[in-house]
């Protein structure tokens, strides 16, 4: 390939990315909306595009829904080190973080029906999920612990469980406000901070008489 072909090809496949980043969007929002069985055209709608286009780069709904999966995960890591950078505080940041998680975990519930009995192929994305965020969150915390704005016996995993477990059926409930209780989980970690603090200058005093 000489260097015109190489330039040529360069925005093509710029242009090729920006159209699949388009269509994950548009299919993540339709799954927060309607959950991942969301038609194809509704999809299709929200990406400003033919049907034929979304079978084109994802030729099964399985396809579609585990592109998105890793979409989102890559885009909650991605997100962790520039809030830590924008955020008025590392706690704000944990804040703004555990939304965009919230949001991800919409989608996330709906992946073991969708790959039906590929379990293998489930577990895969579930260790991929953990390594890439795991990492983010413990980042997240431990800024925020040693700015002292939240109480340190807390880990990542432990905190992600929670959170997904407070997320579990909310898509299929419209009396259920996850993000509600999530959030309400968020602040009792800042509230709980100074209380921490004063339990262990209580227990450190009681050491010390004995």
């Amino acid at each position: 390939m000489n260097d015109k072909e190489q330039t040529a090809a360069r925005p093509r496949r710029a242009d090729a990315r920006r159209n699949e980043v388009t269509l994950l969007e548009a299919a993540a929002a339709a799954f927060v909306a309607s959950g991942v069985e969301a038609p194809v055209r509704d999809i299709a709608a929200r990406a400003g595009v033919g049907t034929a286009t979304i079978y084109r780069h994802f030729p099964t709904r399985a396809d579609l829904i585990i592109a998105v999966y890793r979409h989102q995960v890559e885009a909650c890591a991605e997100a962790g080190p520039a809030l830590l950078a924008a955020a008025p505080s590392p706690y704000d940041a944990l804040r703004q973080w555990i939304d965009l998680f919230v949001d991800f975990l919409v989608t996330k519930h709906g992946l073991a029906a969708a790959l039906h009995s590929d379990q293998a192929g489930f577990d895969t994305l579930h260790a991929y999920f953990l390594d890439r965020l795991v990492p983010v969150c413990t980042e997240l915390l431990d800024a925020a612990t040693e700015s002292g704005e939240i109480r340190s016996d807390l880990t990542a995993y432990e905190l992600m469980r929670g959170v997904g477990n407070l997320c579990i059926g909310a898509e299929n409930d419209p009396h259920y406000d996850a993000r509600r209780l999530v959030g309400l989980l968020i602040t009792g970690l800042g509230q709980g901070a100074d209380r921490f603090r004063g339990d262990q200058e209580v227990s450190g005093l009681r050491r010390r008489r004995r």
